[in-house]
Order: C-alpha cells, then structure tokens, then sequence
C-alpha cells in the first residue's frame, strides 16, 4: 500500500507551522482522521498493519484515544480479535469502560502517528502492569524516521522523516509563523 500519495489525495498531509502532542514544532503534519474517515481506507490501513504482524501471535489489539482507537478497530477486524482502547484518567493512560485484559494475554499496541514514541511506550508500560504481554507496535505513520525505538518489533505502513524543533530552537516561531495545534484538541 503507497500511503503518502493516499494521505495527499485525503488532504491529510498538511504544511504550516504545527505544535505536536510531543510538544515539539513541525512544519507538516499527518493527519491520519483524514484517511480514516473514509472505511474503505480504514480497513485497507488496518489489514496493512495485520499484514505486518502475520507471524506474531495476538490475541488482544490496543490503541490510545483518540487516535489509535479507529486503527486499533480496523486491525483488530483484520486480525478477528478483540480491540479496545486507553484513554487518559487523572494524566494516566488506564482501561476504562469495563475493558479487562487477562494475565499472559499477547497484545499489539497500534497508533496513527509515532513521532517519538512516548504515547505507545506510555500504553505498554501499563499494559505491562496489567500482566499482558506487549507483542509488538504498529502505526500507520512512523515520522520519527526509524528514530522511535521499542522493547518490542515496531512495524509502520509508512516511514517519513519530518523535521521537528524544540520550542526554543523552532525556526518557524523564529520567522513568526502562526502555529496550529492539529489533532483531537487543535485543528478543526
């Protein structure tokens, strides 16, 4: 599957001036509701990651609200098990809405975007803590150009190097660029 010419045709790769949920700036940002919201793209992305984890064994597929929650659904029909999400609780990333994992199950961590990773590492950690066993990572968009390590195989449907900035040294902030906070809180 070709995703960066998929995300152009989505109007899903944006150029501007961005604040990320890293905290880092960027100049182009991947907005991944876009493609999703079209469920023919969604499954086809959600099989794609399946496709890159066929010889994992999984029994259980877990994204972070909000932007694992559509992926981890479409991987998780692609894969016919189960799909549940985290969501954020007093700043922690927990299972809510009655979700229950079992001790020993084998889980697969799926996001839209790693940009540094700290989302899904936040997720395995509990996971972890919860007696399941991580099997994997997957997203659709790895920006952190292979740069995101795991404790455990990390496979994307696309790879791309975008440039990041800490807020300090952002050249866009330096040239006073208007800058937008995309994602489920910013961009509309």
């Amino acid at each position: 599957m070709d995703m960066l010419p998929l995300f152009r045709e989505c109007g899903a790769l944006l150029e501007g001036h961005f604040v990320l949920s890293s905290g880092l700036h960027s100049n182009r940002y991947l907005q991944c509701a876009k493609v999703l919201q079209y469920p023919a793209h969604a499954a086809a992305c959600g099989a794609g990651i399946a496709a890159l984890f066929q010889d994992t064994p999984i029994d259980v597929v877990v994204g972070p609200a909000m932007g694992g929650v559509i992926i981890a659904h479409e991987v998780g029909r692609a894969l016919q098990k189960r799909a549940l999400f985290t969501e954020r609780e007093n700043g922690e990333m927990t299972l809510r809405r009655g979700f229950v994992l079992q001790p020993g199950e084998r889980v697969l961590v799926v996001e839209d975007v790693v940009t540094t990773g700290g989302s899904a590492q936040e997720v395995a950690r509990m996971l972890t803590e919860h007696g399941v066993r991580v099997a994997g990572v997957a997203a659709i968009v790895d920006r952190s150009n292979g740069r995101a390590t795991f404790d455990v195989p990390f496979r994307a449907l696309l790879t791309l190097e975008v440039a990041t900035y800490a807020q300090g040294e952002c050249p866009l902030c330096a040239q006073g660029m208007p800058l937008v906070k995309p994602g489920s809180k910013g961009l509309k």
